[in-house]
């Protein structure tokens, strides 16, 4: 066990729990819809954050960085912005692919949306059998910004300790206290996404890449149907968690 100075970053789907449904069919749908969702934000990733653990409809990741470290900061709030563009391109891209489906899933894949909850401080870093856990007052914390009083579907609810360290201007954002379980009266800023003020620097080959390279669109519209996807990043993730 060891103790770090950490970004912690957890990324949400909106309406998932609505969008799940029991039948067979539209279960598959639903999960295989936001599994390439989750895939199409964990793709934006890169060091310093990383995936610490998948949690169904939200994804906890966490960046070590040192305190003071403004330059780290404001890459990781770069990195929170890209999420969004990419889940709604992944969004538009299945609602093309699925038109033809008329199961629950597939016709309401517009019920989907994305929110962000991003906090900094220390916290401790613990091997339990093969996993690595996360662990602290501040890993609570992360996770208590969820139940929130927002009513937007769509956002980014940073606390004080994450703003101050990216040294984003209050100007920019709107305040939003919250009293929160276990915690009591947290300071917290709401903003949207586009107006983060950083961005993530353009690589000619990854966009020449991704212009050239169509993804080949995988799902049932049977039980029983078979297709050999390629191998996501999110499979990979898994496949490396069973070898730790």
């Amino acid at each position: 066990m060891r103790l770090t100075y950490a970004f912690l970053v957890v990324v949400d789907i909106s309406g998932y729990t609505s969008f799940i449904t029991q039948r067979t069919v539209s279960l598959l749908h639903a999960e295989q819809i936001i599994t390439e969702l989750m895939e199409a934000m964990i793709d934006r990733t890169a060091h310093p954050l990383l995936v610490n653990k998948l949690e169904g409809d939200a994804a906890l990741l966490y960046a070590e960085c040192a305190a003071g470290d403004m330059t780290a900061a404001r890459d990781i709030f770069a990195q929170v912005k890209a999420f969004f563009p990419a889940f709604h391109a992944c969004l538009a891209r299945q609602r093309e692919q699925r038109a033809n489906c008329s199961c629950e899933a597939c016709t309401r894949i517009d019920h989907l949306d994305i929110k962000a909850f991003v906090h900094v401080g220390e916290i401790a870093i613990k091997r339990v059998l093969k996993f690595e856990e996360l662990a602290g007052e501040e890993v609570i914390l992360v996770h208590r910004l969820l139940k929130n009083r927002v009513p937007s579907r769509q956002y980014v609810l940073m606390s004080e300790a994450a703003r101050a360290a990216a040294g984003l201007d209050v100007g920019a954002l709107q305040s939003h206290p919250e009293v929160l379980e276990g915690v009591g009266e947290v300071a917290l800023w709401l903003a949207e996404a586009a107006s983060i003020p950083f961005d993530l620097p353009e690589s000619p080959v990854v966009a020449k890449i991704t212009t050239a390279v169509q993804r080949i669109p995988v799902f049932h519209h049977l039980e029983g149907a078979s297709a050999a996807p390629r191998e996501s990043p999110l499979l990979r993730f898994r496949r490396w968690l069973g070898r730790s």
